[in-house]
C-alpha cells in the first residue's frame, strides 16, 4: 500500500476536497483505496456522508489509544472506498500525545503491514503539529494543493522546509509527488500570474490538472457525496480525474503493478 498524506499549513487551500476527490477517482479506477480523516474538525468524514453518531472507531483512538487500524475502518457508498473518520476528540490528541515517547511514529505503526488497501490518502489538518507530523511520518509521499493565491508561495516555502526536516529525522524516504493547483479562476489575472510563478518555482512538480472553482465541488459535501458522485460532469470532477490520471503515472511502477 502506498500512503499519500495530503497537507498544507494554510487552511481553506482546497485540501479536503482534493482528499475526497481524489480517493474517489482512484477507488472508481479499480484501486481499492482508503481515505484516513486526520483533522479534528472532520471535513472529510461529514463529506463522504458518515454523520458524527456513526463514528465509532476513528483515527483519535489509532494514534491516542493504539486501536488496531483494521477496527477503525468504515466502509463507504463509494466501492472500494474506505474511510476512517475523525471525531472532535482529535482536537485534544496534540495534548495528550506531548508526553507521549513514540508520539511522531503512531500513525506509521498503525499503517504497518496493513493489507486490504492499494492506496491510502491521508487527509491533515491546516496546522503543521503533530498530527500532521504523524502523517508525514507514516506517508512515502506528499500531494501538496495550493491556491492560486498572491501568499500561496510563501506558505508552501514553509511547508517545504518542514518536509526536509522531517526527512532529516524520522522519514529520510518522504517525497513530493506534487503540487495541485486549486481555486483557479481564469477570469482573475492574479490566479494566472500565480500559477505560472509556482510552474517557474517548481516546474514538473506541479500537476497539469489545475482544479478550477466550481459551484458543484462545494454544493457537494453538504450532500454527503463526492463530486465525482454529486454531479460527475461538473468542470471540478472533470479536473479531479485528470488529476487521477496524472497521479496514477507518477506512482512507481512497482506499486502500479501491484
Amino acid at each position: 500500500m502506498i500512503v499519500i498524506a495530503i497537507a498544507n499549513q494554510k487552511g481553506g487551500v482546497g485540501k479536503t476536497t482534493t482528499a475526497i476527490n481524489i480517493a474517489t477517482a482512484m477507488a472508481a479506477t479499480g484501486w481499492k483505496t482508503l481515505l484516513i480523516d486526520l483533522d479534528p474538525q472532520g471535513n472529510a468524514s461529514t463529506g463522504m456522508g458518515l454523520a458524527s453518531a456513526d463514528r465509532e472507531g476513528s483515527s483519535y483512538d489509532i494514534v491516542v489509544d493504539e486501536v488496531p487500524l483494521a477496527d477503525c475502518v468504515h466502509p463507504t457508498n463509494i466501492p472500494g472506498l474506505d474511510l476512517v473518520p475523525a471525531t472532535v476528540d482529535l482536537s485534544g490528541a496534540e495534548v495528550e500525545l506531548v508526553s507521549v515517547e513514540d508520539r511522531t511514529y503512531r500513525l506509521r505503526q498503525a499503517l504497518a503491514g496493513h493489507r486490504g488497501h492499494d492506496i491510502c490518502f491521508i487527509d491533515c489538518p491546516p496546522s503543521l503539529g503533530l498530527l500532521t507530523l504523524n502523517a508525514l511520518g507514516a506517508a512515502d509521499t506528499l500531494l501538496v494543493p495550493l491556491q492560486c493565491e498572491f501568499f500561496a508561495l510563501e506558505g508552501l516555502s514553509q511547508l517545504l522546509q518542514t518536509v526536509e526536516r522531517v526527512q532529516q529525522r524520522f522519514n529520510p524516504d518522504l517525497g513530493i509527488i506534487g503540487v495541485v493547483l486549486t481555486m483557479f479562476d481564469r477570469r482573475n489575472r492574479l490566479t494566472d500570474q500565480v500559477a505560472d510563478d509556482v510552474r517557474d518555482c517548481l516546474g514538473k512538480l506541479v500537476f497539469e490538472a489545475v482544479i478550477p472553482r466550481n459551484v458543484r465541488l462545494s454544493e457537494a459535501p453538504s450532500h454527503g457525496l463526492p463530486a465525482l458522485v454529486y454531479d460527475h460532469s461538473c468542470a471540478g470532477s472533470r479536473a479531479y480525474i485528470a488529476l487521477a490520471r496524472e497521479l496514477i503515472g507518477r506512482l512507481p511502477e512497482k506499486r502500479k503493478a501491484a
